[in-house]
């Protein structure tokens, strides 16, 4: 019981940096971008490429998939994105879903339909076993190094978001662009910069979890579903809310598929579904008067 917490927790995790991307541009921008998994996947396969091609640490692979995901961002955002800035929600989500589906079909042209095996370091594949018989605690040293990073990732953000003069621009760039560009705020830049770090975390939590989750060309469209129930559940006016919602969503993934494995996900969505019915505007997002 313990070990299968704790391997939610993790699961949980990972799907809150991978989602954090998603919630910084729809909460803090306005701009749905479910083309979001496209630069998880990004983030996997560059790994992979460096891991295995270039015989790069695994290590130094997940800042360069970081950055690489974040400049593509960021061109992305320059070139195709800032077209669709106070578009209707329904132009940015068929835009963003025929990205996602080129995405695919590009990888899939490249690299195959196969999945992608990862080899994490000797250091990563250990394990630490506490306690015995239906108390056991297992912890694998990867899903443990997952939570840390994840961890630290969740502090910086949010101290960067609330305390930051970059933070603080931001919010005013949303809130009014023009108010904000007469009062010399850079808006085009604020959000330039936003966008980029949002793609940047979305490559890095794909580069994290190529081993745990998986890589594959389908990879954008076979957790979409699952970055948008952490944001509606989690609601996507703080940090905090996808947090909780993410790690909520792991624990009952993975008790559902090990007590009731022939439902596989189906807990998930009758969760999502209970949760909205009784607060539609999500867990952790206060109610507008």
């Amino acid at each position: 019981m313990l070990t299968l917490l704790f391997d939610g927790i993790a699961y949980g995790m990972l799907l809150f940096v991978l989602a954090l991307g998603l919630a910084v541009t729809m909460g803090l921008m306005n701009f749905i971008n479910l083309a979001h998994g496209a630069f998880a996947m990004a983030g996997g396969y560059l790994l992979a490429v460096l891991m295995q091609q270039h015989g790069w640490p695994f290590l130094a692979c997940l800042p360069a998939a970081f950055v690489a995901t974040a400049l593509a961002g960021a061109l992305a955002e320059r070139t195709l994105y800032r077209h669709l800035y106070g578009r209707p929600h329904l132009d940015q989500v068929l835009f963003s879903i025929g990205l996602t589906f080129m995405a695919v079909a590009a990888v899939d042209y490249a690299v195959g339909s196969s999945p992608v095996t990862i080899q994490t370091p000797e250091w990563l594949r250990g394990r630490f076993e506490f306690g015995e018989g239906a108390w056991q605690l297992g912890m694998g040293h990867y899903r443990l190094f997952v939570i840390a990073v994840c961890l630290v990732l969740a502090l910086a953000l949010q101290a960067v978001l609330s305390r930051t003069r970059f933070g603080s621009r931001l919010r005013a760039a949303v809130d009014d662009p023009r108010v904000a560009a007469g009062l010399g705020i850079p808006v085009d830049r604020v959000f330039l910069l936003t966008f980029a770090v949002g793609s940047g975390l979305a490559g890095l939590g794909g580069a994290l979890g190529a081993d745990l989750l998986g890589l594959e060309p389908s990879f954008p469209l076979k957790y979409m579903v699952y970055f948008l129930i952490v944001c509606a559940v989690g609601g996507t006016s703080s940090i905090t809310g996808p947090l909780l919602a993410a790690l909520l969503l792991g624990c009952a993934d993975v008790l559902g598929k090990y007590y009731v494995p022939k439902l596989g996900a189906f807990i998930v969505y009758v969760l999502m579904i209970a949760i909205l019915l009784w607060r539609p505007q999500g867990l952790f997002t206060r109610e507008k008067r």
